[in-house]
């Protein structure tokens, strides 16, 4: 009897060591984000701490950026972790003063362990002025792929095989990863119109307004930026 408890919990040490192995995600697909040259560079995943490495280039002559102590991970749930320190950026009002423009800084955020089985988070800074988001970051590396390779295709102008395998991913999310939903919506509403097919563009927007999704209405506010309304 005894060694069957011994093996028993061994079995369950060993399990709880696979669950919380490292996981990384580079270049993870975003909903939205609201500075255009600031990018997601990798998400790590550890036992003792979320890390998140990011870039921002600069396009302006005398270009600054600087990141708030209030920076938060935000989970589906509306849970938030806060930031536990940052590498290679400076805390407001301090700042990292640009030198050239294309010039590209690197910096590193880090976090609490990420809870179990999240799929996907918000990367908010809570300040009152210029402060960054990320919606709907994806921490699914074979969404991200299936995402990444209908990407491609619209960059390399094939909008209709693009707008297909849209279409395809959009079946297949589930509610772990409503998160990056809203971007698949904008993908499939903005190829239909590309490639003239304005009912189906119509069809999807109204399915995006109804759909309920995370930050929905910012999704829709996006599309109508681009003079994209039905």
């Amino acid at each position: 009897m005894k060694i069957k408890i011994i093996i028993s919990v061994l079995f369950f040490f060993v399990t709880g060591t696979v669950n919380i192995k490292s996981q990384t995600y580079n270049h993870p697909d975003i909903g939205l984000k609201s500075h255009e040259t600031l990018e997601i560079s990798k998400v790590e995943i550890t036992a003792q701490k979320t890390m998140i490495s990011l870039s921002v280039e600069n396009r302006i002559a005398g270009g600054y950026f600087c990141a708030d102590k209030s920076i938060f991970i935000i989970y589906p749930d509306g849970t938030r972790s806060r930031l536990t320190s940052s590498k290679g950026i400076p805390v407001c009002p301090e700042s990292y003063k640009f030198k050239t423009i294309g010039e590209r800084l690197n910096f590193e955020l880090t976090f609490p362990p990420l809870k179990q089985d999240t799929q996907w988070i918000d990367l908010i800074e809570d300040c009152t002025e210029n402060c960054f988001s990320f919606y709907g970051v994806c921490l699914n590396n074979d969404l991200n792929k299936k995402i990444d390779d209908a990407s491609v295709l619209a960059e390399n102008e094939r909008p209709a095989e693009a707008l297909m395998n849209f279409i395809k991913i959009a079946g297949t999310i589930d509610n772990k990863n409503s998160g990056i939903e809203g971007l698949i919506y904008i993908n499939i509403i903005t190829l239909a119109k590309e490639t003239g097919n304005i009912p189906k563009a119509a069809e999807w927007y109204s399915r995006l307004k109804l759909s309920g999704i995370p930050r929905c209405e910012l999704y829709i506010k996006h599309l109508n930026s681009q003079g994209i309304i039905y």
